[in-house]
């Protein structure tokens, strides 16, 4: 009975929204009950582009579904292995599967009279403390609010402020801080972080936590000024728009501008209302890409304001190198500043995979942060690296944002302000992290 209404309501969506996306569970409904009312689902579902280049899918936790226009029988494979059995729908064929690994990243595509077409190689699977768990209270993200800066010339910035349902006044909270922010809000998207906030303070994993969401600069409204003028030329130089251009003058700048934007400016405005812990030892940021090296640069220049750091796909590498005079070092010259530089007290994961991008201009992202992380074993920081084989892509960070988090919080005690970060053991015994060399040839 349970399958049959949800299976109506599913028929419902469609015929009274018409072109409605389906989840992956009522996609697998549908496809379980053979309904006529599949092929109109997967039409509105995904794209024709996407089903033409075999790169449409949707899954929750362990169920996906994959779907592919073909004039010939296609045949699925999952991480390397053949999965199940595509079923016709003339030509658009499809198929349910399950996969059983939960929290981590997979991989699939087609292979089509002997050719392979499409796939991805960045499937993210989700495991249960991605998804909003029965009985635990969600709290309330504000709406969206501006904030007009003065160290960036009248950039205006957008943000969101998240309260846990947890939160009491009475009590300091701690701070997170995601850059991109407008990515991680939507409970139902490819980064559902909100979830996994409330389950993890539900499960007392992590501490309450205030977070603030930031999204890159504006600079458009502020014409004439220096930010703007030094925005407009790395636009003009390297053919990028002006708002793309200000999100690296902020991200990808090794200096604490950004920072001194964050300690003196956002935040103040962004958490005035709230009651939050001042110490470092509570205070975390994260980012992804650009976003990556920015989290970690705020650590690195303010220790005193941020310990913990999470940095998927991180661009340590030379996107703002000697575009401004005055600031030496690039993105590329981190691992020799942690080598060289006095140690900070932080504690840092890092996610990248080794189908990365790389280019001619800024170099190789997976050898950025290999070098990251064997210069911060050398220096005994404590820190993880989680490296994969996906491209330039959240969906591993994503599926991983829970041990990340539970990870990134692990022994926070609320009656310390600060802690020595130690080493875990497991990683003191392991080597430095090595690169298999194959031959061009062999590749």
């Amino acid at each position: 009975m349970r399958t049959t209404t949800f299976v109506f309501l599913a028929l419902l969506t469609l015929t009274a929204h018409g072109a409605e996306k389906l989840t992956a569970p009522q996609l697998i409904n549908l496809a379980q009950q053979h309904s006529s009312a599949l092929q109109e689902a997967i039409t509105s579902t995904f794209t024709a582009q996407e089903l033409k280049e075999g790169t449409a899918w949707a899954g929750k936790g362990h169920d996906f579904f994959f779907a592919v226009t073909s004039t010939t029988p296609p045949d699925l494979f999952i991480d390397g292995v053949p999965g199940p059995k595509m079923q016709s729908l003339g030509d658009q064929w499809y198929a349910t599967a399950r996969i059983e690994d939960l929290g981590t990243l997979h991989s699939f595509y087609y292979q089509i009279a002997g050719a392979k077409l499409g796939g991805r190689l960045d499937l993210p699977a989700f495991g249960p403390d991605s998804y909003l768990e029965a009985g635990v209270p969600s709290g309330k993200l504000s709406e969206k609010m501006i904030h007009t800066s003065k160290i960036y010339d009248g950039m205006k910035s957008e943000y969101w402020v998240y309260v846990p349902a947890e939160y009491d006044p009475k009590t300091p909270a701690a701070l997170m801080v995601f850059q991109d922010g407008g990515g991680y809000i939507h409970r139902d998207g490819n980064n559902p972080a909100l979830n996994v906030i409330d389950n993890l303070i539900a499960q007392k994993k992590i501490p309450v936590m205030i977070c603030v969401f930031i999204n890159p600069g504006d600079v458009t409204d502020a014409p004439g000024t220096p930010t703007y003028r030094f925005v407009q030329s790395f636009a003009d130089q390297w053919h990028r728009t002006l708002k793309d251009s200000m999100r690296s003058t902020e991200y990808d700048t090794v200096s604490d501008r950004y920072d001194r934007f964050l300690r003196d400016e956002l935040l103040p405005q962004a958490t005035a209302q709230y009651n939050i812990r001042k110490d470092a030892y509570s205070h975390a940021i994260t980012g992804l890409s650009s976003g990556g090296i920015c989290s970690f640069n705020a650590a690195w220049q303010m220790p005193d304001q941020f310990s913990r750091v999470i940095s998927w796909i991180g661009s340590f590498t030379s996107i703002q190198w000697k575009e401004d005079p005055a600031i030496p070092d690039g993105g590329q010259d981190y691992p020799e500043k942690i080598l060289r530089e006095p140690a900070r007290t932080l504690r840092v994961w890092l996610q990248d995979g080794s189908n990365d991008q790389e280019n001619d201009r800024y170099g190789s992202w997976p050898l950025a942060n290999i070098r990251m992380v064997n210069a911060l074993k050398l220096k005994n920081y404590d820190f993880h690296f989680s490296f994969g084989q996906g491209t330039h892509n959240a969906g591993h960070g994503a599926a991983e944002f829970p041990a990340e988090m539970i990870w990134l919080w692990r022994d926070y005690d609320p009656a310390k302000t600060s802690q020595t970060y130690e080493m875990e053991a497991s990683e003191k015994a392991k080597p430095l992290f090595r690169v298999t060399i194959t031959s061009r040839e062999a590749h």
